[in-house]
């Protein structure tokens, strides 16, 4: 199959190519599309087999639930079988935007998309082509990132490519997305709120509107659970991972420069490749070493906007280990550090 790479200007988008999309999108196949958070690899979100050719691109395990992208909230009534109000009051606060709310689906939802839950998963993605992409296309799409099972999300159309020509027919190309990892999660399913993954809206965010959310205990852990059931994206699976061996370190900014500087001096002796994920304000102290700065901890939208664009650049270096430091654990930082555990397959060393 030839993978056709369309690029679109957002300020002008070509209806012409939008329709094509669309049409395919009708037809049951795949098209890659940018959203604000990550590239998504939609299909049309009620029809089993486009769902099934979406885990199939990916490599992806068909009990990992996919999101449903909506362009309203009239949505809600054909996906979902119990909405409560909170759901209206988060989504006029937060859609269209990085925020994704579980809740008990509707008969008209098939089994393939939600992974086998009784529940799906849905969000209102506030990128102009997305949007365009769902009202021209009349139908919800559902997709997961529009990357390889396993691998870093991908934040620019080129990731796309190179996961994914050749699998699917079309990739709409509307340049680096803005914040760089993927929706928070929100399950209003259940009698307690829960956040099942961490993103850009924080908990503070939503106790405006949620009082009691708390975090799902699967996410505060530090190791890998294979028995975990996974009700939402990115819960059970490792993911974001780059080709090379990552292991990240947590401890007081001298403990952890003065570890990664010895673990990395040991592999080159050794003669591996080795790269170090470091911020702006330590990159200099890596002299001798192969290093990128992912953003600066002043600012972690920057980290964010960065990580996954970082770990795909240690792959086409070859570096077979990657030494990288820890960030913050507040507001977009637990999400940062949510990603990178996952992608070191949890190797995290306190030094």
């Amino acid at each position: 199959m030839e993978t056709k790479l369309v690029s679109l200007d957002r300020e002008n988008i070509d209806m012409t190519v939008m329709e094509e999309a669309a049409e395919l999108l009708r037809a049951g196949e795949l098209v890659a599309f940018p959203t604000e958070t990550v590239y998504g690899l939609g299909g049309d979100g009620l029809d089993a087999a486009a769902a099934q050719r979406i885990y199939a691109a990916k490599g992806r395990p068909s009990d990992n639930p996919l999101i449903v992208h909506i362009a309203d909230t009239d949505a809600f009534s054909v996906l979902a079988r119990e909405v409560p109000e909170e759901a209206y009051l988060l989504a006029k606060r937060f859609w269209p935007g990085p925020l994704t709310m579980i809740l008990k689906k509707s008969g008209r939802v098939p089994a393939a998309t939600t992974g086998g839950l009784e529940t799906v998963a849905i969000r209102m993605p506030s990128d102009e082509i997305a949007l365009s992409l769902i009202r021209t296309s009349g139908i919800f799409i559902a997709a997961p990132s529009a990357n390889a099972s396993g691998r870093p999300s991908p934040t620019k159309a080129e990731h796309v490519y190179e996961d994914l020509q050749g699998k699917i027919p079309m990739i709409l190309d509307g340049g680096a997305v803005t914040i760089g990892l993927e929706s928070t999660i929100v399950d209003l399913s259940g009698e307690v709120p829960l956040i099942l993954r961490p993103g850009y809206i924080t908990p503070e965010m939503l106790r405006e509107i949620l009082p009691n959310v708390a975090y799902d205990p699967a996410i505060l852990k530090k190791t890998a659970d294979p028995t975990l059931v996974a009700k939402a994206p990115g819960m059970k699976y490792r993911h974001y991972a780059p080709k090379g061996n990552l292991r990240i370190y947590e401890g007081s900014l001298d403990a952890v420069v003065a570890k990664i500087r010895e673990e990395a001096a040991k592999k080159v002796a050794e003669g591996y490749s080795v790269a170090i994920l470091a911020s702006e304000e330590t990159k200099g102290y890596y002299p001798e070493f192969v290093v990128r700065s992912v953003g600066t901890r002043a600012q972690e939208e920057t980290v964010a906007a960065n990580l996954f664009d970082t770990l795909r650049e240690f792959d086409h270096m070859g570096a077979r280990f990657i030494f990288g430091e820890c960030f913050s654990r507040e507001g977009i930082g637990h999400a940062i550090m949510n990603r990178l555990l996952k992608a070191a397959g949890y190797q995290m060393e306190t030094v």
